[in-house]
């Protein structure tokens, strides 16, 4: 019976690097494709509804904060299979492209 020993010191290390590469990259991809929103007039957070949309959060927030409301953003997804390391394939989520 083989005892595999791990530097766990090193692992961790590595893992952290990669991941927040992964995350930055992944959240960059889905800032770029979110919307904002104001709600349309008779909406209500139990039943949102989109009305206008603007360009950015900055002006969102602004508009929200100046008429008393919320805002919204948005992001589309779109299943797509991916093969993990494993060889197995997975169903995982990709940011749809703003047209």
């Amino acid at each position: 019976m083989e005892t595999k020993i791990q530097n766990v010191g090193e692992e961790a290390q590595g893992d952290r690097s990669e991941g927040a590469h992964s995350r930055r990259k992944r959240r960059a991809t889905e800032e770029g494709n979110r919307r904002y929103f104001l709600p349309k007039a008779g909406s209500s957070p139990a039943k949102p509804e989109l009305g206008q949309e603007v360009a950015s959060e900055g002006e969102a927030l602004i508009e929200a904060f100046k008429n008393g409301q919320q805002f919204y953003t948005l992001t589309a997804w779109k299943a797509v299979p991916e093969v993990n390391g494993s060889g197995s394939p997975v169903i995982v989520k990709q940011a749809v492209a703003r047209t």
